[in-house]
């Protein structure tokens, strides 16, 4: 039985998995937007949507377990600074995952997750 049993473990032990995450989810921050495999990127929009929601509470211990999981200082800051505050307004809903199709060489489908922009 697979109960209590959340997220995908996307052919990875459980350090690796962490290690991809982070990768992902640092550069959906620095860059917005990041072109990856379907899987993956439904296995890091959660976490990308915590990350932001800890930016959005903004208090020191958010800031610290922000710092545990993202890869480089300067972008916590950005996240606590620019990010959180592009979304103050929004209750969650803050990346989204488009299919792209699937890859030529070995047929993965594709996808492009990245920010919403808030107009």
């Amino acid at each position: 039985m697979r109960h209590r049993k959340a997220g995908k473990k996307l052919s990875r032990n459980a350090s690796h998995r962490r290690a991809l995450l982070r990768n992902l989810v640092t550069e959906l921050l620095r860059h917005g937007r990041i072109k990856t495999t379907l899987a993956k990127a439904k296995a890091m929009q959660s976490v990308a949507e915590k990350m932001i929601t800890l930016g959005k509470r903004g208090d020191l211990h958010a800031r610290r377990q922000a710092l545990s999981f993202i890869q480089s200082k300067d972008m916590v800051h950005e996240l606590f600074d620019t990010i959180a505050a592009r979304y103050a307004d929004r209750h969650g809903g803050y990346t989204r995952v488009l299919k792209l199709g699937q890859r030529q060489g070995d047929a993965a489908h594709i996808a492009i997750i990245e920010l919403v922009e808030e107009k």
